[in-house]
């Protein structure tokens, strides 16, 4: 590539998939209410970009993939505040029927979440300084971080399931996460990145393209339950004003 379209593409790799969820943000705080955006997309995206920056140490890939790490590890900081400040009044799993997929990921006060980081970042960082000389560490952490980043779009492909119903859920974050990992998988062959890098991104955009056909069966209509549940608050509030 020649080399502004290769600038191009780095300042688009840094820049783009954190902005991919300024919409669903945005969306959130508009209705007060996180119901159909699962946490969990943020605790996989958390712990891999902390892994990768770790990995980063180890093989300095693409500076461009390691602001994209630090830019995202901002960003869903700020997003999972965001779920924790505008929690449904009826969790989505109490809405569908489910357990949530990451149930240790289910705190109540987001210095819990912090705290539960920070002990992940400080036993990260202890194992890098005893074998962060060993090929095989560093390769391991690179498969760790990638391989959690590609399992990203799961729970949210299993929340869809349960509730059979992509609602709350916005286009956007779907439209940014096929078009991106489209745009990293193109990327990370023609930059000859890193094994890892190559096997994860296909992984991942198989999951995305797996959401949108569940996008197209169920659509993205209030499942059933959600309707019951606002049936009942209604004729409770009637009742109270009889």
């Amino acid at each position: 590539m020649s080399s502004w379209i290769s600038t191009a593409a780095s300042i688009g790799m840094a820049v783009g998939p954190p902005l991919v969820y300024a919409d669903q943000a945005v969306s959130i705080v508009r209705k007060r209410d996180s119901t159909g955006f699962s946490r969990d997309v943020c605790a996989i995206l958390l712990l891999a970009n902390i892994t990768r920056c770790f990995f980063w140490l180890g093989n300095h890939f693409e500076f461009a993939l390691l602001v994209q790490s630090i830019l995202m590890i901002l960003a869903q900081l700020a997003l999972l505040y965001i779920c924790i400040e505008f929690r449904p009044r009826k969790s989505a799993e109490v809405i569908g029927g489910s357990t949530p997929p990451l149930p240790l990921w289910q705190w109540k006060n987001y210095s819990q979440y912090i705290e539960f980081l920070a002990g992940v970042i400080l036993c990260q960082a202890i194992l890098f300084l005893i074998f962060g000389r060993s090929e095989v560490f560093i390769s391991f952490l690179g498969f760790v971080a990638l391989g959690l980043e590609s399992t990203l779009p799961i729970p949210q492909l299993i929340s869809n399931y349960q509730r059979e119903s992509l609602y709350g859920f916005r286009m956007s974050t779907l439209i940014g996460w096929a078009g991106g990992d489209s745009f990293k998988a193109v990327y990370f062959f023609l930059q000859h990145s890193p094994l890892p890098f190559k096997v994860c991104s296909i992984f991942q955009l198989s999951i995305d393209l797996a959401i949108v056909v569940q996008l197209l069966v169920y659509g993205n209509a209030p499942p059933a339950a959600t309707l019951l549940n606002e049936d009942d608050e209604l004729e409770e509030a009637l009742a109270l004003a009889s």
